[in-house]
């Protein structure tokens, strides 16, 4: 009853002037970068990051689930008129909505894709509402070795579920480990791993990581692509007016309500997994709707029915991926993850006592989430829809230019150190020469994030039986998440699971 009383005060505290423009400026923000190829929502948390320093936390907590929402959603505004999904969890949208705009139907795509992303993030921020207060009660019964064991399983989970090679994504998370590290040892107050320079004694800041994996290695990516020229067909020369956009209760009825709602079950849960993501949402619950549905053939060619169940699980996703995040400190994906860095600057810890002693500050952000899948979703697609295609036209030289410069200077603001600036500019690098060899830089980012607390509770642990380290296996807690880890790792790395093939069509086809 408490959590209903605080969930319904978040919504008051939505109600705020600031908090309704905080909202709808961070969807306009999510929308914008998850729509120009490229760009993601993790991007423009990351460029914003600094700047929540100046804002009062709810405010920017607001702002980043807005932007969550919008990005998750905008994907499918490029995967559907360009053929580039704005985020590898529209991937499947690409499929089905590109094949709509070939065919003069790029609006009926769209507005299946806001339907689907409506339906999808308005149960998944319900569930997030009812289920994180009952997460905490779980949480409270984890004892040190336990923690120590669910972090171990959450970053052995977070790497096979990059789908990179198992090799590769170790080698990233434990290079994110290892970066952890650098400063003041997190049980004593030694300096370690300094290598004789003094400026290493306080440590390497989480804002020059994000920033520089995120929005240095990006532009040098884009950099390589300034040549490629976006194709637009035909289909999107069309005179469109607003009320195409508008799917008709036909459509609908064909899909079936039962398509959405299992299709948001599937995106919240696979949400909760540690460093699941959109991607696999959107890919399981496309699978699912293929199976299932009575007309397959359909799929691969335009099927409304694949775009509705891609973008519900996506966006439903969004809800699931804050419960790990909240309730333990574990980022549920690479967005959850910088969210949590917006915490953490702003001295809250995730666990069972942001619950009990600030439950006031997140449940305005679990609201954002609500309204913004609601009223934004359909909102801005109704009114801007028919200029989301001149979005791709941006002139890239510009835009870039722009980000760049956002990116070092809140590089310097976030702490006001120069060699923390630098450190922006070094992992940029480091982070582009990762992704050219495909190693999985979202997995040095999550190594980094729950290092400390793998080493601390780790470390704990063994100190709790002078050494010992069979507590980890006499702990019940700390054994049942063992036992998931070797689960988890039998059947998605030894057996891998085999992938539906698609009756027609292809990605990027």
């Amino acid at each position: 009853m408490e959590s209903l009383t605080g969930v319904l005060d978040g919504f008051a505290v939505l109600a705020t002037p600031a908090s309704i423009i905080a909202m709808v400026l961070g969807f306009l923000i999510g929308t914008f970068f998850a729509a120009v190829p490229g760009l993601t929502s993790a991007l423009a948390i990351a460029l914003l990051l600094p700047l929540t320093y100046s804002l009062d936390v709810t405010v920017a907590l607001v702002m980043c689930a807005a932007i969550f929402m919008a990005g998750m959603y905008a994907g499918s505004i490029t995967a559907t008129t360009i053929n580039i999904p704005g985020a590898p969890a529209n991937m499947m949208t690409s499929i089905e909505g590109y094949a709509l705009m070939k065919k003069g139907l790029g609006a009926k795509a769209l507005g299946h894709a806001a339907l689907g992303s409506m339906v999808g993030g308005v149960i998944g921020a319900l569930l997030l509402m009812f289920v994180a207060p009952i997460m905490v009660k779980v949480a409270l019964l984890i004892r040190t070795p336990g923690k120590f064991s669910l972090i171990l399983f959450a970053l052995i989970v977070i790497v096979i579920a990059q789908r990179k090679s198992f090799a590769k994504g170790t080698i990233a998370t434990v290079l994110g480990v290892m970066i952890a590290t650098v400063g003041i040892d997190v049980m004593e107050p030694v300096a370690r791993f300094t290598f004789g320079f003094e400026m290493f004694v306080e440590g390497i800041d989480m804002m020059p990581l994000i920033i520089g994996t995120f929005a240095i290695s990006e532009l040098l990516i884009q950099s390589e692509r300034n040549h490629q020229k976006v194709v637009i067909v035909d289909g999107a020369h069309a005179k469109i007016r607003r009320r195409d956009f508008l799917p008709t209760l036909a459509e609908i009825r064909e899909i079936g309500l039962f398509t959405y709602l299992k299709s948001s079950f599937i995106g919240f849960l696979i949400g909760v997994l540690p460093g699941a993501g959109g991607s696999m949402a959107a890919f399981v619950s496309y699978a699912e709707a293929m199976r299932a549905s009575k007309r397959p053939e359909k799929f691969g060619d335009g099927s409304i029915e694949g775009i509705a169940a891609a973008e519900s699980a996506n966006n439903s996703m969004c809800g699931g991926a804050f419960v790990p995040m909240l309730t333990f400190g574990i980022p549920g994906d690479p967005t959850t993850a910088i969210v949590l860095g917006v915490l953490v600057i702003n001295g809250l810890q995730p666990g069972p006592m942001l619950f009990a002693n600030q439950f006031d500050l997140i449940a305005p952000m679990f609201a954002s989430l609500f309204v913004s899948a609601l009223v934004l979703i359909p909102l801005t697609l109704f009114v801007l829809g028919p200029y989301f295609i001149k979005i791709v036209t941006i002139n890239k030289a510009v835009l870039y230019s722009g980000i760049a410069v956002v990116a070092v200077v809140g590089g310097y603001v976030a702490t006001f150190s120069i060699f923390q600036m630098s450190l922006t500019l070094v992992f940029g690098v480091i982070a582009y020469f990762l992704r050219k060899q495909d190693y999985p830089t979202v997995s040095m980012l999550l190594g980094f994030i729950l290092g400390p607390d793998l080493e601390l509770y780790f470390r704990r642990g063994l100190s709790l039986e002078d050494g010992n380290p069979m507590i980890f296996l006499t702990s019940p807690d700390s054994l049942v998440f063992l036992v998931l880890t070797v689960v988890f790792f039998y059947f998605f790395v030894i057996r891998k699971p085999k992938a539906p093939v698609l009756i027609k069509g292809k990605i990027g086809g």
